[in-house]
């Protein structure tokens, strides 16, 4: 699944981020990020989806 919503955040990152953090702020950010440009849109979905499975990781060892 997480290479699956990696994948959908670079080629349609507004998709990707939902996927992961639903409706919300980052949803919102990112997807003014991507009205801005694709390019900065895909780096922060990435960024956003990567980010997120760290802290998921994180919460996991504890």
């Amino acid at each position: 699944m997480k290479l699956l919503r990696i994948v959908l955040a670079i080629l349609i990152p507004p998709l990707g981020v939902f996927l992961t953090f639903g409706l919300g702020t980052t949803f919102l950010i990112n997807l003014l990020l991507t009205l801005l440009g694709w390019l900065p849109g895909s780096i922060h979905a990435v960024w956003a989806i990567v980010k997120r499975e760290e802290q998921l990781n994180q919460q996991a060892k504890l």
